[in-house]
């Protein structure tokens, strides 16, 4: 049950972006495309309940709960700046918008981008964390709540590869071809 409800939020999520996006550009019904688009946190709410629900039925705790937590943590994190990403060539395909500017591709400005895409990692992975130390609490018995211990330790994992790839480039930040047309600090 735990499984099918992420993938229906993970499907629900797209599906009331494109929704919401098509409302506010395709039919310029922007006030009804933003209330489309703030629902989408309902299905975060809806997945933590079925979970704490699941649990209290006495569900034992496995992958599954563990997967659930990873999902909403990585959601909060990503979520707006997915939605962001998404209005933003929305606007542009079809509402005659300006080109979203892409990520800088070069030296500091590059480094402090994997910085802030790193932090949301770490955001998420903590978020997770603690979402599943809320479960192993609530589950009470240490034997039980092993598979929620090991998606604790697969999210540090994410979190430190994530803080390495952003130390990466701020120690070896990549630099701009020679030929290239390109600024310095994109």
């Amino acid at each position: 049950m735990i499984v099918t409800l992420v993938v229906i939020s993970e499907v629900g999520f797209w599906v009331l972006l494109a929704a919401g996006l098509g409302l506010r550009y395709g039919l310029r019904r922007r006030r009804a495309g933003a209330v489309v688009l703030l629902m989408e946190p309902v299905l975060e709410v809806v997945l933590l309940v079925a979970g704490v629900v699941d649990l209290g039925r006495g569900a034992e705790p496995d992958w599954k709960h563990g997967l659930a937590a990873v999902y909403l943590g990585f959601t909060v994190t990503h979520g707006r700046y997915v939605v962001a990403w998404a209005d933003g060539h929305a606007a542009h395909r079809l509402a005659g918008g300006p080109r979203p500017a892409k990520p800088p591709r070069y030296g500091r400005a590059r480094a402090v981008h994997e910085w802030k895409m790193g932090a949301r990692a770490m955001g998420g992975a903590a978020i997770a964390a603690v979402l599943l130390q809320g479960a192993i609490w609530y589950v009470g018995d240490p034997a039980q709540a092993a598979p929620l211990r090991d998606w604790q330790t697969k999210m540090a994992f994410v979190a430190g590869i994530s803080a390495l790839i952003a130390v990466s480039y701020t120690i070896w930040p990549k630099r701009a071809p020679q030929d290239a047309d390109v600024p310095a600090d994109r």
